[in-house]
């Protein structure tokens, strides 16, 4: 059976604020609308994903999801749906998910399945735990009430119909649409997780669901020191007698931080992603290195807490230049300087770099990662 998913995501957020509809503010450093689409796209009973986007809103889909298979909606949120459902053609099974609902796990869409084998809908709820009141402060009994959340999944006849037939007030979801249709609505349990980000202040509730894991990578790297090369140390240029000598500006200390880097999400090391035998890394400058490993912890929705760097040298002394480095490096990364710390020692002349003829650094790098199901 094909199961298409739906995400409605043309609304222009008004009540959220700001300057981006919410769909496509970041949350915990992602955009909304990505987190629903990586979990939908991973789940294993569902064959495609289609968004529905308002018009105008192309260049920041292509941002938050490049190559995602869209369409342009409506002026309420049941014309966008009806031209979505229009848009991805014949399926078996479709489930249509509000944007504004960002964590959706397997489990739910499971559910919804399995329900509709004997059901025409099914729509997750969750209980009402808070006391109800009416206009006119009367006490509303909460007894066979539930709050209704998306995704909702339906057979794809009698959704297409409902649409198709409705002529009532704008609805409230697609199920009162089936309902009105006489087909059949089952309820499954719901998700705590699935809480709708409608307010500013719902993002920072929404961060705080879903839940972060540290983690902490190192990165090693050493350079020889040669005569006419210029010395690059930490995005700084450094008056020397000797340079670093490599493919690319042979910064030693912003290499070493690039694979610690790359080692948090566990992206393999520089020479992966800048082959030294690729010419067009020749002499470039490794700021551009530090800056694809930031933006791929980015991607993630990582986000970089510290970075620490021990330079080890007998010249030139790092005292003098530690700053500016500490500068460069929290300006490369976005970070305030406070979280970044770097550090020099000396193997007291021993090996190669206490006879001066190279330089090491040894880099560590701590982020936060998302946790939540996507």
């Amino acid at each position: 059976m094909k199961t298409v998913a739906l995400i409605v995501a043309a609304g222009t957020g008004e009540r959220m604020g700001g300057s981006l509809p919410k769909q496509y503010a970041l949350l915990a450093g992602r955009p909304m609308l990505a987190w629903s689409h990586a979990a939908l796209s991973a789940d294993p009973a569902i064959d495609e994903v289609f968004v529905v986007i308002g018009e105008g809103h192309q260049a920041l889909l292509d941002s938050a999801l490049p190559g995602a298979r869209f369409t342009i909606g409506g002026a309420t949120r049941r014309q966008s749906v009806a031209l979505g459902i229009r848009a991805i053609g014949a399926a078996d099974r479709i489930l249509i998910h509000d944007a504004a609902r960002p964590f959706v796990s397997e489990q739910v869409v499971d559910h919804l399945l399995s329900a509709l084998e004997t059901a025409d809908g099914a729509v997750p709820v969750l209980p009402v735990a808070d006391t109800l009141v009416a206009a006119d402060g009367t006490n509303v009994p909460r007894a066979g009430l539930s709050r209704v959340q998306t995704p909702q999944a339906f057979r794809d006849e009698i959704l297409r119909r409902a649409h198709a037939d409705w002529s009532g007030d704008e609805p409230t979801d697609d199920a009162q649409m089936v309902r009105a249709l006489g087909g059949s609505v089952a309820l499954v349990q719901g998700d705590p997780m699935l809480e709708k980000v409608t307010w500013a202040g719902d993002i920072a509730a929404a961060e705080a669901r879903v839940g972060w894991e540290t983690r902490t990578a190192t990165g090693f790297d050493v350079h020889r020191l040669a005569d006419g090369e210029e010395l690059w140390l930490g995005g700084i240029n450094i008056p020397h007698m000797q340079g670093l000598s490599g493919h690319s500006d042979a910064d030693v200390a912003l290499h070493a931080l690039t694979d610690a880097l790359l080692g948090t999400i566990a992206a393999g090391d520089i020479g992966l992603h800048f082959p030294p035998s690729d010419p067009q890394w020749r002499g470039a400058a490794s700021d551009q290195f530090l800056q694809h490993a930031a933006n791929l912890v980015a991607a993630k929705g990582g986000q970089i807490t510290f970075v620490d760097l021990t330079i080890i040298c007998e010249a030139p002394k790092i005292g003098p230049h530690r700053e500016a480095i500490r500068t460069r490096v929290a300006e490369l990364l976005g970070l305030s300087t406070d979280r970044v710390s770097v550090k020099a020692t000396t193997t007291e002349r021993l090996g190669f770099t206490g006879r001066g003829e190279g330089i090491a650094t040894q880099a560590a790098a701590t982020i936060r990662l998302p946790a939540a199901r996507a």
